[in-house]
Formats: C-alpha cells, structure tokens, sequence
C-alpha cells in the first residue's frame, strides 16, 4: 500500500496552511512553488481538499487558499480519505460489498483489523501537532 502523489501533496499543503495564523489565505501558486508541485495539479487537489471541508478558497486578487477549521481538528486520516476516499486494504473491506464467505473468511477479519489500525495511527496526530514538533 502506497499513498498517492497527490495524497502527498495534498499533505504538503495543509502542512504550509496550518503553519500561518489560521483564517490567513495563501496563493496556490507559493506552495506549489514552494513544494515543487505543478500549480494545475494542486489545484485539483485543493479542489478535493475543499470538497471534504478541509480548505476554503477565495477568488480574487486576494484570492488563495486557507484551512476551513482550526489545524488541531485536521488529522492525516481526514486528508487520505479527502484525496483517496475510504481507505479499503481489499475490496472485501468496501462499504456495502457482500460477500458469501465473509462469516467464514479469516483472511477479512484479519484485513479489518489491520485497516482499523492503520486509520486509527493516522487519526492520532493533528496538522498543528504536527506542525509544532
């Protein structure tokens, strides 16, 4: 299992967000220079960010993008599902798939464990948490 480019980047950018005053704006343009992103692609990231709630942009000459709630509500869990979507180890672990074996397969239980786990690490550290380390 491996993150995305885009999951990266989009991890990137809420760490640049979270380390300015929060309710501040920054353009698209400074953190993808900053992180070496192709600015057209971190707008689609920022796009996805801001569906899920994690970001606020703003049109304009004073137009950017800033974090839509405080960093220290923002975990890396909520950024993997925001780019990704719900994380599932295997189709199996889906919402809403059904599987005749699943009662009976050692194999899911195992896979629903580990996935828990994964989540639950990834939802322990906050973007300000881990800003300020």
């Amino acid at each position: 299992m491996q993150i995305t480019r885009q999951t990266e980047y989009a991890i990137h950018t809420v760490i640049e967000l979270s380390k300015i005053p929060f309710g501040d704006v920054v353009q698209i343009k400074e953190i993808a220079g900053k992180h070496n992103i192709p600015e057209t692609f971190l707008k689609k990231t920022v796009q996805a960010l801001s569906k899920s709630g994690i970001v606020a942009t703003h049109r304009g000459t004073n137009g950017g993008v800033r974090l839509a709630r405080p960093s220290d509500s923002i975990t890396l869990a909520d950024v993997l599902v925001a780019i990704e979507g719900p994380l599932a180890l295997n189709v199996c672990l889906e919402a809403n798939y059904d599987c005749d074996n699943q009662s009976t397969c050692r194999i899911h239980e195992i896979l629903k464990r580990t996935q828990n786990t994964i989540l639950k690490e990834l939802s322990k550290e906050s973007f300000a948490n881990i800003v300020s380390e």
